[in-house]
């Protein structure tokens, strides 16, 4: 498993409503993170900075990254736009981390 980390924005305003969308993820949409090789998928929020922390493992950067082509991700994509800081795509804004430690 390859471990991928990343930070995300949510608007200050809208932290309730984050979680209740993702409390309530499209079958469809969980669906194909599986499909798609994504293994215990978490998303944390620190408060004070509307910083969201994401961790995911995946199986394959290749399979991983043809995720963002799907109808259903773009639709979510859309669908959190209003809620997070976005790309003009749609996608959020994400900066990836990179490992720097890790124990088993």
């Amino acid at each position: 498993m390859i471990r991928k980390a990343s930070i995300m924005f949510v608007h200050q305003d809208c932290y309730e409503e984050y979680k209740k969308r993702h409390d309530e993820i499209w079958p469809e949409m969980a669906s194909e993170l599986n499909a798609h090789g994504a293994h215990h998928y978490s998303i944390f929020l620190e408060r004070e900075s509307g910083k969201l922390f994401a961790y995911v493992e995946i199986e394959s950067e290749e399979k991983w990254n043809k995720m963002s082509e799907t109808e259903v991700c773009q639709k979510w994509w859309k669908y959190m736009k209003p809620l997070m800081k976005t790309n003009p795509d749609n996608s959020p804004v994400s900066v990836e981390l990179e490992e720097v430690f890790y124990i088993e």
